[in-house]
């Protein structure tokens, strides 16, 4: 499927179904739950280790991101909303660099160094956020989901959530690995491409890239909302 079309499934068709779970949340069920979130996580992480598109990568991804915004809907039900939030924003970053590039494999990704620089550090930025690294801002909802956890007496899981992480940022560190350490045998004899003006607008892509990578410093305000 297109990139765009890719974007809207794991994006905004995600908003419906995590408000029906934010409003049916007191009369959830923590065993199931507890299963459902450690069946998508690990899903989600064994699932894209082998995968050299892009979109698959992400789809699975989605998958392991669930997982963490569900385990928390009864202890917490805002920081559903927030993890959910702020998945949506970098996932938003990340597709719409690689549309507005084109980028569809890590072959690509690897060869958009010689296009735009830039674009290839947002996307690095944003896969590293998407894995929870600190200090990016996707490490905030991980941070927080384990704290809840640990407080509400739950160490086991808070121990195989953080395990789970790591196997989505092995396969998101692999992609900036493959894509800037190695290079794919190509028959492009030249090394730079000529710069064209670009037709595609690029105005929110900064702005998202801001707001998916540098909000881990505000983390104390959003703890004493929630």
């Amino acid at each position: 499927i297109p990139l765009s079309s890719g974007m809207i499934l794991l994006t905004w068709q995600k908003i419906a179904p995590t408000a029906l779970l934010y409003q049916i949340s007191p009369s959830l069920n923590m065993e199931i739950l507890i299963m459902l979130a450690i069946l998508s996580t690990m899903l989600g992480g064994w699932g894209g280790l082998n995968q050299t598109h892009m979109r698959k990568v992400l789809a699975y991804s989605s998958i392991a991101h669930m997982g963490w915004t569900v385990i928390i809907a009864i202890i917490n039900p805002d920081l559903t909303i927030l993890s959910l939030m702020i998945y949506i924003m970098t996932t938003l970053t990340l597709f719409m660099t690689l549309n507005l590039s084109s980028t569809t494999k890590i072959k690509s990704i690897s060869n958009l160094w010689n296009k735009s620089t830039p674009m290839t550090m947002i996307v690095f930025l944003t896969l590293l956020s998407l894995g929870g690294l600190p200090p990016l801002t996707g490490f905030m909802p991980k941070w927080l989901i384990l704290q809840e956890l640990i407080i509400n007496n739950n160490p086991t899981m808070a121990i195989i959530m953080a395990l789970s992480a790591l196997l989505n940022l092995f396969f998101y560190m692999r992609i900036i690995y493959v894509s800037s350490l190695t290079m794919f045998p190509t028959n492009n004899s030249s090394k730079h491409h000529w710069f064209f003006t670009p037709t595609k607008t690029t105005n929110i892509i900064p702005t998202l890239t801001i707001i998916s990578s540098m909000l881990l410093p505000l983390t104390p305000i959003l703890i004493i909302i929630t």
